[in-house]
């Protein structure tokens, strides 16, 4: 397969983003090379309340929603989040482009101290495809892992997971491939030194199947088909200290209920259960009591971001908090630090897609302090 064609050099990456500048039609166009730094800011319309207002205060052992700001706002489109601490800074990354799905996406990586005031850290751009889905993760030799795809504009293939690589977030390696053609690897978890994902077939064979890498460059595949149809495809994955790895699935096809997966060291053979809900975009992390939590984008009687308690052993899926939220929405990067759950994630709330960071709480359960 011949490879795709990119540009990254600095020279080559400023023209190509002017270019794109010039097309948007925008003052200040959302890829521009040298953009000052964004600081938390308010509502967009003031007539478009968030769906779900900031609540002051929760039962012990209820998430609490310690706060909400919008961090990013300057492409058409700005959607598509991770969020990860490296080296005592905040790194967030996602897609800006012209719409939801457009040739011209290019993923943008912001940094911040404070979680508050964000600055341009790097921006990733390809001539020939549409870049999607930026994930980041902590590498154990100590760098910075960005995780995307390539929807090239022959669509030969349809889509091609890549990887880059940084130390310090703002200067990034050249693309590997990684994973197999048409099998978007959409989010990697690292374990023991090791990198697990689920790539998900894009061409219309209704599987998934388990990777592994020790570098997070070269990929093998550790399951094939990972038992799993309904057309599954997004998927989180979580290890537990004793070794027990989860995988939530997004599924499009029959009822549509997302599906949680379990298996023991090496994970070649899952087992599942249906949540009885359809989500979107899921991320998955335990919170400080010991419970299974998701980021997922819920679809009824609404659209909009939630986190959601799961029960892997019922088969159930609740609600516990609504984020500020609604249409466009979801795909959510969440890490615990200094006892808070941080979370990015896209709304259109306000108006068109933009970036928000939230602070999320979770108080002790009763006698517990």
């Amino acid at each position: 397969m011949a490879r795709l064609a990119w540009l990254m050099s600095g020279a080559i990456v400023c023209a190509a983003l002017a270019a794109w500048a010039a097309l948007a039609a925008e003052p200040a166009g959302p890829l521009a090379a040298a953009a000052p730094a964004i600081s938390a800011a308010p509502a967009i319309a003031a007539d478009a309340p968030p769906i779900a207002p900031a609540p002051q205060a929760a039962a012990p052992g209820q998430l609490r929603l310690v706060g909400v700001e919008r961090i990013w706002d300057r492409a058409p489109h700005n959607a598509f989040t991770d969020l990860v601490r490296f080296k005592d800074r905040w790194f967030c990354t996602f897609r800006e482009g012209k719409a939801h799905v457009s040739p011209d996406g290019a993923l943008r990586v912001i940094a911040s101290a404070d979680g508050r005031t964000w600055t341009p850290a790097a921006i990733l751009a390809s001539p020939t495809a549409d870049l999607r889905d930026p994930k980041l993760s902590v590498t154990p030799d100590g760098r910075l892992m960005l995780l995307g795809a390539a929807a090239p504009h022959n669509r030969t293939p349809i889509r091609q997971s890549l990887a880059w690589f940084s130390s310090d977030g703002a200067a990034w390696t050249e693309p590997a491939e990684v994973g197999d053609p048409d099998f978007w690897l959409w989010r990697v978890a690292w374990r023991g030194g090791t990198a697990y994902g689920v790539g998900y077939d894009v061409a219309g064979r209704d599987t998934v199947r388990l990777y592994r890498s020790a570098d997070g460059r070269k990929f093998e595949t550790l399951a094939a088909d990972m038992g799993l149809r309904g057309y599954p495809g997004e998927t989180a994955l979580l290890f537990d200290a004793d070794g027990t790895g989860w995988a939530l699935v997004r599924r499009e096809a029959g009822d549509k209920a997302a599906q949680i997966g379990r298996a023991r060291p090496p994970y070649a053979e899952w087992t599942w259960k249906g949540l009885g809900e359809h989500i979107g975009g899921p991320a998955l992390t335990r919170a400080p009591d010991g419970r299974l939590l998701a980021a997922v984008r819920l679809y009824t009687p609404k659209t909009r971001t939630a986190l959601c308690w799961i029960d892997p052993d019922a088969g159930r899926l609740t609600e516990a908090l609504s984020l500020p939220s609604g249409g466009d929405t979801s795909y959510a990067g969440i890490l615990w630090h200094d006892g808070l759950l941080w979370m990015s994630y896209y709304a259109s709330h306000e108006g068109k897609a933009c970036i928000y960071l939230a602070r999320v709480a979770l108080p002790p359960p009763a006698g517990r302090r």
